[in-house]
């Protein structure tokens, strides 16, 4: 029985259920996943980002980057990118056997972002409905769906991005505007688009935040027709009940992107699917640790709390004695040109004492103060750059121009396409970075999930229809 209220709704031609898959990148959503959600009536939606490709035998090939400069392993990272998110969507395709339809989506800060989109969409013409797109403001993203006549799908988290990206770019193609998904910037999992106005503590509740935007939609001249896709933190649909059918905030669709993880298509290694079933309240941590500089929503894991605790050993220091810096740092560095203050000298001592005997110059005139073997993997990490991020914080690279931003790499961030890609191909979940969304905690809680049942895809959306 379907959730009252609840009715299909006309998307790239056909007849589809108003809930959306949550692309997420990295290969915790590929072909099996989103062609079964497709096939269940939904949008199903691949991730364009570094996905998989396979050889001969169907096995998932290594991403391997053995070339010398940064600007070839990047060169290198666009054709992995381009081939994977082919061979996943021309699969997906396959299963969803014209059911549905099939998005796929990327980060406009992903390095290459807009090369990666056209040679996707140039290989597989007819097979994609619309592209996905946040994680910065992807003004180009309406000239390259025109250019290759399918639909898109912009990322916001405010009414006030939307009038931005529509006011420069977006209504010179208002017909192939698909929907506007509005992703809850405290809910959601992996990136947020929090504004530095907006307090990360203090949650604001979506509603009137949606309903500035449709406002804002219609003031603008966009066709009511167009959908608002709500995503983060939607887990019942009953819990929604006053969001459907409501004439302030205009049609509404709804995106899932923590609950379909836990499904027999997910893509995602077993460990991680059972990590997600021990998740409780407040164990997913919205930090800004990311070296995209957003914030983003992830398990307070080993991982996590390692990089928490070592920007907690971290001490700002002068080049010379200047105001309350009137000691010199005698632990963790070479040289005498660090002054610190005397409590700043004591707490170096005692960090040092305790094994943390390698402090590392940060962007901000401060130091961190790691293991030897941390330092190391640091190092390393930012030599192997092979600039997955049009900017990254974690090794200075930059995807044009000069191929720099000019800043010092801060060695208080991580290699995001290196967890990212060891989580979702077997790594242990404790070692590396686990996106997930705030509501993960209900996986517990949840009696669907009770006695260790794994839905299928097609069996979750069944449920998701019902308002549980």
């Amino acid at each position: 029985m379907t959730f009252k209220g609840l009715k299909p709704i006309i998307y790239g031609g056909r007849e589809v259920w108003p809930l959306v898959e949550g692309g997420k990148g990295v290969s915790a959503t590929n072909h099996a996943s989103s062609g079964a959600w497709a096939a269940a009536g939904g949008i199903g939606t691949v991730s364009a980002v570094n996905a998989d490709s396979y050889d001969a035998e169907g096995k998932i090939v290594p991403q391997v980057y053995e070339q010398l400069t940064r600007k070839e392993r990047h060169e290198q990272l666009i054709r992995y990118a381009i081939d994977g998110a082919v061979e996943q969507v021309k699969r997906a395709h396959d299963i969803a056997g014209g059911k549905g339809a099939i998005n796929i989506n990327v980060l406009w800060e992903m390095g290459g972002a807009q090369p990666v989109l056209e040679g996707v969409l140039e290989r597989t013409k007819g097979l994609v409905t619309g592209v996905t797109c946040g994680a910065g403001m992807p003004y180009r993203l309406s000239e390259i769906a025109q250019r290759y006549n399918v639909h898109y799908l912009p990322i916001v988290s405010s009414g006030r991005a939307f009038r931005a990206l529509w006011k420069r770019a977006y209504h010179k193609v208002s017909h192939l505007l698909a929907a506007v998904v509005y992703e809850d910037p405290w809910l959601a999992g992996g990136h947020n688009g929090l504004s530095n106005a907006e307090d990360p503590k203090k949650p604001q509740d979506p509603y009137p935040r949606v309903a500035e935007l449709r406002a804002m939609m219609r003031k603008e001249g966009v066709p009511e027709s167009v959908p608002i896709v709500m995503a983060g933190g939607v887990w019942y649909l009953r819990e929604w009940n006053d969001w459907i059918d409501n004439d302030e905030l205009g049609p509404i669709a709804f995106q899932f992107g923590t609950r379909p993880l836990l499904t027999e298509e997910s893509p995602i290694p077993q460990g991680w699917k059972d990590a997600l079933r021990t998740i409780q309240p407040g164990d997913v941590e919205l930090h800004r640790f990311s070296p995209t500089g957003f914030y983003s929503s992830a398990v307070r894991n080993p991982f996590l709390l390692d990089l928490m605790a070592r920007s907690e050993r971290q001490i700002p220091y002068s080049r010379v004695s200047a105001g309350e810096h009137t000691v010199q740092l005698d632990v963790g560095v070479k040289g005498k040109n660090f002054w610190v203050t005397p409590k700043d000298l004591e707490r170096a001592r005692g960090w040092a004492a305790a094994g943390y005997t390698t402090a590392l110059k940060t962007p901000d005139d401060t130091v961190v103060f790691v293991t030897p073997e941390s330092r190391e993997t640091i190092r390393k990490d930012q030599a192997d750059c092979m600039g997955c991020l049009s900017h990254c914080g974690f090794s200075s690279w930059k995807d044009h121009d000069d191929y720099t931003t000019g800043r010092l790499a801060d060695p208080r961030s991580f290699c995001i396409q290196k967890t990212l890609q060891e989580i979702a191909h077997g790594a242990p979940v404790e070692e590396n970075l686990m996106f997930a969304g705030h509501a993960a905690y209900r996986f517990a809680q949840d009696p669907f999930y009770s006695n260790n049942f794994t839905p299928t895809v097609k069996q979750l959306v069944d449920r998701i229809l019902t308002g549980d």
